[in-house]
């Protein structure tokens, strides 16, 4: 797999056994440089892989960008060290023409680690970023059976997570017809997030209404924040979301669903938008 994955010696070790040496395949994790028309403005640590994506979904969740036509192009920097090596760690974005550079207080001076992606913001005041698309009209209804189904359909589309254990995962759902529509993995979930929503850009798919938007692990502020960033009305993960969370799901009119989990689910906030579909019966329309 690349450079998504490394191989590591190991030492195995069962109580009562005696060690035995050998190899294991970890997850890869590199920083990223993520440059605007050659101005850096953050650095995240990530998995290597859909880095133009990445890129894409940092920028629309931080209100740089609307939309896939706002950039111009995206290409990895030769010569990023001294040696005049390409790393495929340093990528420049160029918005396209008309597009206002982000403001230079946007810039983080440090990096982002792969579990938070606003470590090192001032307050929650400064991310509570204004969303180009509004989500509390978007009408979406979703049948908790098909909710229900998306945590192992999601787990069965981690094909590096099997290797490693190590990767979380944000799936696009069809909130109609349960299709996934994009998986993406990464030791960061806020990246694997990114990776999705900068795949909808890429596609010209945004806003998202008419989606869900499925994470492996808990649901934070920012995972909301970007959800609600990208117009999608449906955040569900198999775990517990954040105080913040739930406030800015009530805020913003988004559906938010933590502990999905077998045949259950907790809805803290837009619970209309999760109906049992009637079941049509001999002659009736479907």
């Amino acid at each position: 797999m690349g450079r998504i994955t490394a191989r590591r010696r190991v030492i195995r070790q069962q109580v009562g056994a005696p060690p035995q040496r050998g190899e294991d395949i970890v997850t890869v994790e590199e920083p990223l440089e993520i440059r605007v028309g050659g101005h850096a403005l953050a650095i995240t640590m990530r998995t290597p892989g859909h880095d133009v994506e990445l890129a894409l979904g940092f920028l629309i969740s931080e209100g740089i960008i609307r939309s896939g036509e706002d950039v111009q192009a995206g290409r990895y920097c030769a010569g990023a060290t001294e040696d005049g090596v390409n790393t495929y760690n340093v990528l420049d974005i160029s918005l396209a023409e008309g597009v206002p550079a982000p403001d230079p207080s946007l810039a983080r001076a440090f990096y982002t680690s792969s579990s938070c992606g606003l470590c090192g913001r001032a307050s929650i005041d400064a991310v509570r970023s204004r969303s180009a698309y509004g989500i509390s009209d978007v009408d979406t209804v979703i049948d908790p059976a098909a909710l229900a189904a998306m945590p192992q359909r999601l787990r069965d589309q981690q094909a590096v997570f099997d290797k490693t254990g190590g990767l979380h995962a944000a799936g696009l759902f069809d909130a109609v017809s349960g299709e996934i529509l994009a998986v993406r993995e990464d030791i960061g979930r806020h990246n694997a997030v990114d990776k999705v929503i900068g795949w909808a850009a890429d596609a010209g798919r945004l806003p998202l209404a008419g989606t869900v938007l499925m994470v492996s692990g808990r649901a934070s502020f920012e995972l909301t924040q970007k959800a609600w960033m990208a117009g999608i009305p449906v955040l569900a993960a198999v775990s517990a979301p954040s105080s913040l969370a739930v406030d800015l799901a009530a805020e913003t009119g988004m559906t938010l669903i933590g502990f999905l989990r077998g045949d259950a689910m907790v809805i803290y906030s837009g619970a209309e938008r999760v109906a049992a579909r009637p079941v049509a019966t001999e002659g009736s329309a479907a």
